[in-house]
């Protein structure tokens, strides 16, 4: 009897991250595979939630619980997820006592003796601990292989250390320039994060192979690239938003949503089609009240109906001033805006035909469930690999235009005044241009439900992977 393959999943503990993962793990439990999630005792009870319905219609997805170890490297109890670090300063703290796990993740991996272990791009010490059991160590990363191969170029290369803005080097396509404003701060100088940047770059090469959420179809120059020029294996299994329709409740991905989805729905449905922007910027961005102001502003002076989540703060007086001048904003633009304060069930209100445009930060989740649903894009890049993120979507798949965000700034973003937002939004909404750009988006929206499909690209490289998998599981139990 062929034994049945058995795969752990490790992501970082945090939203953006944790939500791809979920899919993923469905995913492979799909092909036959059994999943299991490791998370820490504040994100289990969510993962359990997701997982439920797989559960029930007979896929093995089971959740371990791992102890994380806050107080010991030094953060408040109970801060086992990003979300709840106090403060920047504390983050290094936070991938501290992420790499106090080597040795509870050794004892599960001896305790269940699983075949493989799928970690999170920022666990590269997972590699070693998953070779001590001599199995295989796979890199899931929350992008793009475009930003993955063009962040390597400017690690290994260092344009920017002579030039303000450069062409990358050696890079596929229409010379793409960036801009040392637009780079990281832990590549333009040494920081606590460099050194987990290069190694978990490293580690790439040193591993089993990288999963990748994004199509072939998509990126394929540069899916080629990365394998064929920086020699990195790779398996394009995405969009794996698509992959898991009917398993998981859209309402349900990431955290609880702030409005109930049939009173979102009925706002929506008294709309045309294409007629409603979306504004949202994901779980990290933390605008201060000027930029939401400004927000606001270019949103009434574009004349378009939109749907704007705004990040919920904890009670403070910052907060009672933002809810005076956003009430009045709301009140002023109803039935022309909804503002939902919090999480919003994202992939619903993306799907919904009357949504026409999406200003996001260009997180790559959000992006890929931008395009899955047929909708273009305004670029608003913060931080991480964002602004890489943003040449893919407007110079290669011509699907978006910028609001003019230049400088990475991490969380806070850099500051964008209402007139071009509101150029942004007319742009996107508006005329010629903007039926373009829907009709691109749509075609690779296209392309990515028969990627997922029976004998499609995403199909095919998860089967080959399972295959390689399956094959070297039965190598070892000989």
């Amino acid at each position: 009897m062929t034994q049945q393959l058995h795969i752990f999943f490790f992501p970082i503990m945090a939203h953006g991250h944790t939500i791809p993962f979920i899919d993923l793990a469905i995913l492979f439990a799909t092909k036959g595979v059994k999943s299991t999630i490791i998370a820490t005792p504040s994100n289990a009870p969510h993962i359990k939630k997701v997982t439920h319905k797989a559960n029930k219609l007979g896929y093995q997805i089971d959740t371990l619980v791992i102890k994380f170890p806050a107080v010991e490297a030094g953060l408040p109890d109970g801060c086992d997820d990003i979300d709840k670090v106090p403060s920047l300063d504390m983050m290094p703290k936070f991938f501290l006592a992420a790499e106090m796990l080597k040795q509870p993740l050794s004892d599960l991996l001896k305790q269940h003796c699983p075949h493989c272990l799928v970690a999170d791009t920022f666990f590269p010490w997972t590699t070693e601990v998953a070779a001590m059991f001599k199995i295989p160590r796979i890199v899931f990363h929350g992008t793009c292989v475009f930003s993955l191969s063009a962040t390597e170029h400017v690690r290994l290369y260092q344009p920017h250390k002579s030039k303000e803005t450069f062409t990358i080097p050696n890079f596929p396509g229409d010379d793409i320039k960036m801009t040392t404003a637009g780079l990281q701060d832990y590549i333009k100088q040494e920081t606590w994060q460099t050194k987990l940047f290069n190694d978990s770059k490293e580690t790439e090469s040193k591993c089993f192979g990288v999963i990748v959420n994004s199509f072939y179809e998509l990126e394929s120059v540069y899916a080629d690239h990365y394998t064929d020029f920086l020699g990195r294996r790779a398996w394009h299994v995405g969009p794996l938003s698509l992959s898991t329709k009917g398993i998981i409740n859209k309402a349900e991905r990431g955290k609880q949503s702030s409005i109930e989805e049939h009173e979102c729905l009925k706002w929506l449905q008294s709309k045309d089609r294409n007629s409603v922007v979306y504004v949202c910027f994901g779980s990290r961005t933390n605008f201060d009240d000027s930029q939401l102001m400004e927000i606001a502003k270019g949103l009434e002076a574009s004349g378009q109906q939109f749907v704007w989540v705004v990040r919920k703060e904890k009670e403070s007086n910052d907060e009672k001033g933002k809810e005076n001048w956003l009430l009045e904003f709301e009140k002023r633009m109803e039935g022309k805006g909804l503002v939902i304060r919090g999480w919003a069930p994202q992939v619903l209100i993306l799907e919904n035909e009357v949504i026409g445009g999406f200003v996001t930060h260009c997180g790559w989740n959000s992006i890929l469930e931008s395009v899955t649903a047929g909708v273009p894009v305004i670029t608003w890049p913060v931080a991480a690999e964002q602004f890489y993120n943003e040449k893919l979507l407007i110079e290669v798949l011509k699907i978006g235009v910028s609001v003019g965000a230049r400088k990475w700034k991490r969380l806070t973003g850099d500051f964008v005044k209402s007139e071009a937002i509101e150029k942004a939004v007319k742009e996107i909404m508006v005329g010629e241009k903007a039926m373009e750009m829907r009709n691109r988006t749509k075609k690779f929206a296209d392309m990515a439900k028969k990627a997922v499909e029976d004998g499609g690209s995403s199909e095919s490289h998860l089967n080959a992977l399972i295959g390689e998998l399956s094959s070297i599981a039965m190598k070892t139990c000989k």
